[in-house]
Order: C-alpha cells, then structure tokens, then sequence
C-alpha cells in the first residue's frame, strides 16, 4: 500500500531526525568516554564507566556526568581567595600552635611525616583525647560541652534528623542562641535530604548561621551531585572539640528494630589539636556560607589530664576529599596498613576497597601481622555489603581475618596499629571514602589512648563472628552471581 505523500515525508523527516538523534548521541557518548579515559582516578573506573556506556549509552552517559566526576570543582581556588583576604587568622593560628607542634622521631617521623605532607598540617603535642564509645554516651558529651558554650559553636553533620535526638540539638542550639551564643552549622543536603524547613528556619530565625554544603555551587558544578560532605565535627569556643561517626538520629542513641544496636565511636580533643579540627570545619563554612565567621585563634585550653592520654598524646587532624591533586584517603590507609609491624585492627561499616587496599592488607598479614577487619552483619546498603562476600576468600588465603559484628550496625570508623597509632574519624574502608567525600580523622599518637582503643575493640570482636571464604563459595550460585555483579559496581560505589 502506498503511503500518501505527506505522510511519507512525514517518515521520511522522522527517521532522518532519529538518525541524526543516534549520530549525535554516539558522539557525545565517545567523548565523554575520552573524558572518563582522561580524567579516571583508577583504571578499574575507566573501564567499567567505558564498557557501560558502549553498551548502555543512553543510561551511562548521563549517570556519568552525574556520578561519575572524580573532582570536585571550585573548592581550593575558593580558599586561596578565602586565605588571601584573611591572612590574620592564618598568621594567628601559626604563632598559637608554633610553641605546641610535636617533634617526630624514627618510624613516627617516617609516617607521620606522610601525613603532614598530605594534609599541609603539622603534628600537635599536649592533647588530651578522650574516646566516646557510646552513642547516647556521645551526644551526652557534645550537649554538656555545648551547654557551657560562652561564645561561639560550630555544628558539622552529615546527616541531620528532625526526629527526638535532632530536636534535643535543635533545642538547645535555640537556648544558647537566645542567651547570646554564635553559632554556625554545616550540614550535606543529600545526607540530610529529610529534614524539615521548619527546622532550618527555626534555627534561621534564632540567629543560628545554618547552611547547607551546597556541593553544586559554581557554574561547572551543577551536575556534581555525587560528592558528600560525610564529616562530623562540633567545637565550642575553640577549646573542646569532637569528630567521629556518630550523625544526629534517633537510630545513634537508641537501638531500633530495623538495625539493633548502632554501634559507634567519637573522640573528644582538648589541646592544639582542636584550632586544627576548627580550621577544617571553616573550610568547609566558607565554601557553604561565602563568609569568616570570627573565632578564637590565639588562645588554646589546657588539658586536665583527666582523659586518655592525659596530655600527652601527639594529634592530627587529618582532612580528606575529592579536593586533592593525590588520593588522599587511599594514602592515610596505605599508610597506616603499611607502618604496621605488629597488628592492624579496622572496624569500617564498608569493606568496598581497591586493589591496592587489599593488596596492602595482604601483604601485612603475610609479614606476620595481625590484620583483622570488622564490618557489619546487619547491612544498611545492599551493594556494598554484598560486594564484601567476594573478597573473603583472597582475604583469608593470605592471613586477614574478617568478623562481622551481631548485636546490629557496626558504624563506627577505627584503626589501631601496634601501640601507639590509632585513629578516629569519618572516613569508611570504601571507594566513596576514598575519592568521593569529604572526610576528616582525628589520627593519634599516644599508647595510653592506644590501649584504650584495643580494649574498646576487643570488646568489639568478641560480639563478631568471624567469617571465611566458604560463607561464600558454600553460597547459592544465585547469591554468588549477585556478589560478582555488586563487587564489578564497586569502582563506582
């Protein structure tokens, strides 16, 4: 049958239009895999981004410029300016801390000078750092400390909840503005995605400095979506200061059906070190805010010697993120798995790692080391913890041993090596952690405080149980067939 004629240029002008539509998109899609090619951190990225976008390239070339950037734009130029304007902070917090900046000797000297090359700060001495191991314990803490706040106090979460635990903060961040106290918050629009307006407004309203990160600010950022800003920090007047897992929910301080008991870890810093933790959250403000709120710099509280470490721990605060010119998270574990001589003990809520991670862990645990990691049983996210099962067997052919904990999420973020070196912080054993958020540890040298952290995670390991290659390989090929596919995610995870 023959088609009338407008109807045929009709087709005609259609599949034409298609044609150009597919030409176009091919284009587009071999240009963006030139870009993945050019600018992927790890080529396990690059091939899988590439791979997909051959195969799928109507749903990989825009998750791509949606979840695949590596760099995170705007950030540093930001500061420079930010520094540039304000060089009396800058030159104040060096002449306070000069006096207290830790000298460094053999292995300490070694690795911790990697440290402070990656993160351009320098090691304190006189800290006292208490660890928080509880979450009601936790929140317990950072209220008393916020209750005596004089002048000002900085509030950085994650995730932020309007449930009985964020309205506890929300409360009493109402009570100090109303008598008087600044105080400016920071929180990640995606983390915390469930929170009301009226929460924010009310705090607005008070006086309170509230802003979201903001990670899509700049021209060339729309799209960055991907990036978190996953840390935790609270400082009051500059002389007490906090950082570690816990984000403000319900599910922190009380057990829950859905997950049992959360377990998670804080650190509370008295010393030198908290002028750098209050330094890595105005970053983070001035990127969200635009603006330097005033703050002590010239004045550094005393340790009472009535924590662990009584004084006399060595600190760092370590930041983190998609910022950096080097893998700043990979190298902070690398560094830590390689100084180990003894043991290496991680507790991550995520082991979604790299090969060079891995590679690392094997190779402690092949020199003798006691190498253990502790992840959950009870998962929160099913493509990472699925993605764990098939590391078990390499894991245990070369010594590491993995245990997950039972009473209910583990989130806690902990590292001991030997006697002396520990850390807590936000940043996961995971490809998020190490390339996509913005994280910060509190990194220690102290073997009091370093005992402190063994006792609280040998506490932690004898509620695990300990797993091997067969809770795999004795698996369901089904369930082995959708642990191979979740792990092929992982580079992008």
């Amino acid at each position: 049958m023959n088609l009338p004629p407008e109807l045929f240029e009709q087709d005609v002008q259609r599949f034409a239009l298609g044609t150009l539509f597919l030409i176009v998109w091919e284009i587009l899609a071999v240009a963006t895999i030139i870009s993945v090619v050019m600018r992927a951190r790890s080529a396990a990225g690059a091939w899988g981004w590439s791979m997909a976008m051959l195969a799928f390239p109507f749903i990989a070339v825009p998750l791509y410029w949606i979840l695949g950037r590596q760099q995170f734009n705007g950030y540093i130029e930001k500061l420079a300016t930010a520094q540039e304007n304000n060089e009396r902070i800058f030159h104040e917090l060096a002449e306070t801390l000069d006096p207290h900046f830790a000298k460094l000797e053999g292995e300490n000297l070694r690795y911790g000078g990697v440290l402070e090359r990656l993160s351009e700060r320098r090691w304190t001495e006189g800290n006292e750092v208490c660890l928080l191991f509880d979450g009601k314990f936790i929140f317990d803490s950072i209220f008393k400390a916020m209750e005596k706040a004089e002048e000002y106090i900085l509030v950085q979460f994650f995730i932020v909840k309007d449930d009985k635990l964020g309205e506890r903060l929300r409360s009493l961040l109402l009570e100090k503005a109303k008598a008087g106290v600044r105080i400016y918050f920071v929180y990640d629009e995606i983390g915390s995605h469930k929170l009301s307006r009226y929460y924010v407004q009310s705090l607005r309203d008070a006086g309170v400095e509230i802003h979201a990160f903001h990670s899509t600010q700049g021209p060339s950022n729309r799209f960055q979506i991907n990036f978190r800003n996953h840390r935790k920090i609270v400082v009051v007047d500059g002389r007490v200061g906090f950082v570690g897992g816990a984000n403000v929910g319900d599910e922190y301080v009380e057990r829950t059906d859905k997950y049992g008991e959360w377990r998670d870890t804080q650190v509370q810093l008295t010393g030198p070190s908290v002028l750098s933790l209050q330094m890595v959250f105005l970053s983070d403000y001035y990127w969200a805010a635009g603006s330097v709120p005033e703050l002590k710099w010239t004045q550094i509280s005393a340790a009472d010697g009535s924590g662990c470490g009584a004084g006399e721990s060595k600190v760092i605060t370590l930041p983190t993120g998609p910022v950096e010119r080097v893998e700043g998270g990979t190298i902070f574990f690398l560094n830590a798995i390689t100084r180990a001589r003894r043991r290496i003990w991680i507790a991550s809520p995520y082991f979604v790692t790299d090969e060079s991670i891995r590679s690392a862990l094997q190779m402690a645990a092949l020199r003798g080391a006691d190498v253990r990691v502790m992840i959950p049983q009870t998962p929160d996210k099913w493509i990472p913890w699925l993605a764990t099962f098939s590391y078990f067997e390499e894991m245990e052919a070369a010594g590491v041993r993995i245990f997950r904990f039972q009473p209910g999420f583990l989130h806690q973020k902990v590292f001991l090596v030997d006697e002396s070196f520990s850390s807590v912080g936000t940043a996961n054993l995971d490809n998020r952690s190490m390339r996509l958020n913005f994280e910060v540890s509190a990194v220690v040298l102290c073997p009091e405080f370093a005992k402190s952290v063994e006792t609280m995670l040998e506490g932690d390991f004898a509620r695990c149980h300990e797993v091997f290659g067969t809770d795999y390989t004795e698996k369901p090929w089904w369930f082995r067939v959708l642990v191979k596919l979740s792990r092929l995610a992982s580079p992008v995870l």
